[in-house]
């Protein structure tokens, strides 16, 4: 696995990580973690290899874009001190394109989000062991319907991203793809966006494998 015993793991990005995380900081006894994948990734180390120790930190917030985590990074990550992060971030830089088109001041169109994403990852670089970067995802098997094409044009810049500063890569859309292929979308997030526990675990377990976990 990457991610080194005694390591920090910082995971943040919108609500699909916050999962009614507890605040300021999401750790620590009472559910501190959410009841999303992040909490699903604790539960994997600390029952499959507790010796690890490894401790992680949810500050995911409910509603944030790019433009949100770049304001707030030097307060919830580098303040910090992770030895690694995992970002995930994009699913409301698209979908405020499409539930409230008129408002375009809250929008984040493509190139403001790879900017943005690029310059976070570059500068957390030399501070960090190493980082996640998560594709967005939306539970919705046709690529033509325009969320979903947008949503993948949104992956590809993570990808690249991913690529350009050599990160760990994690496609959590095509782990959602193949379950797609069996389930309606509705059977693990109701309105496409926000997974169940079902959908949580997918996640969970494409970062895992993302980082090599082996239990």
């Amino acid at each position: 696995m990457r991610i080194q015993p005694d390591s920090k793991l910082l995971f943040i990005g919108d609500s699909i990580t916050d999962c009614n995380r507890a605040k300021p900081a999401g750790e620590g006894l009472f559910g501190a973690l959410g009841t999303g994948y992040v909490s699903l990734v604790d539960a994997h180390f600390g029952a499959l290899c507790p010796e690890k120790k490894i401790r992680v930190l949810n500050m995911g917030v409910s509603g944030n874009t790019v433009r949100d985590l770049k304001a707030r990074w030097e307060a919830d990550v580098f303040a910090r001190e992770p030895d690694w992060v995992s970002i995930m971030i994009g699913v409301n830089d698209v979908w405020r394109q499409f539930d409230t088109p008129l408002l375009v001041e809250g929008q984040v169109l493509p190139d403001e989000y790879a900017a943005t994403l690029d310059e976070l990852v570059a500068a957390t670089k030399p501070r960090v062991t190493g980082i996640v970067l998560m594709t967005p995802f939306y539970l919705e098997p046709s690529r033509k319907d325009r969320m979903r094409a947008r949503l993948d044009e949104y992956g590809r810049i993570v990808k690249r991203i991913a690529t350009k500063h050599k990160t760990v890569f994690c496609d959590t859309q095509a782990a959602f793809d193949k379950v797609l292929t069996t389930v309606y979308p509705a059977t693990i997030g109701w309105d496409r966006v926000h997974p169940n526990t079902t959908g949580h675990l997918i996640a969970a377990r494409a970062f895992l494998d993302a980082i090599g976990f082996k239990p």
